[in-house]
């Protein structure tokens, strides 16, 4: 038997979570229980029924959704939470995720988009539009993973560019006028930094970092 899915909907236009609704309860798998125009009054629900899903605005009058976002899944640590938005999205993913969110889907989708998302969270995935990817999107490390690459010195982080560019530990170490085993020493605080323990562990990370990084700032 099919495990039918408890729904909460926490929305500005009341119209716009009917209709919501009636595209969520036309297979028979999902129950929403409820449509809330007030976030108190939304969050008082989950932490009352710990419902499997909260479809969420982004924009809520009276609080900012992050902060609220954290404390929601306090109360309900087994709610997917799933955030509509008028924007692209790109930007707002990783911080949502960090949050707590398990997606984010743009109030554009089509209704069979909307219904993939949620099909996607209960195989354990997370479905995000193609057309991201084609952009060149793709997850950020979470802020715990940066926090190691941002410790990183400048002579350090030019000794992981040129490892990474292939550049010997001899040639290094007189590019920046140390001794051989200064860049030995230099390597053992990168790898605390960054929590490795192998040169090649170093170069994936710091590779990914850098990959990333560029297609935000470009």
């Amino acid at each position: 038997m099919v495990k039918v899915w408890q729904v909460v909907i926490v929305g500005c236009h009341p119209t716009s979570m009917l209709g919501t609704k009636l595209i969520l309860e036309e297979g028979g798998e999902l129950k929403v229980l409820g449509m809330y125009s007030s976030w108190v009054e939304g969050a008082a629900i989950v932490r009352e029924k710990e419902p499997d899903l909260v479809l969420v605005d982004y924009y809520m009058p009276g609080r900012e959704l992050e902060p609220a976002l954290s404390d929601l899944k306090q109360s309900s640590p087994a709610s997917h939470v799933v955030v509509m938005t008028e924007e692209d999205g790109r930007d707002l993913l990783q911080p949502l995720i960090e949050r707590g969110a398990s997606g984010i889907l743009s109030k554009g989708a089509s209704p069979g988009q909307l219904l993939q998302l949620i099909q996607g969270l209960k195989e354990g995935f997370l479905s995000v539009p193609l057309e991201w990817i084609r952009k060149g999107f793709l997850p950020m490390p979470s802020s715990k993973e940066l926090g190691g690459m941002l410790q990183l010195t400048q002579t350090e982080t030019f000794i992981m560019e040129r490892i990474v560019q292939g550049i010997t530990y001899d040639k290094i170490a007189l590019e920046i006028e140390v001794s051989r085993r200064s860049i030995d020493n230099y390597l053992r605080k990168i790898y605390v930094k960054l929590e490795v323990s192998t040169r090649a562990q170093a170069i994936e990370k710091f590779a990914l970092f850098s990959r990333q990084n560029k297609q935000i700032y470009a």
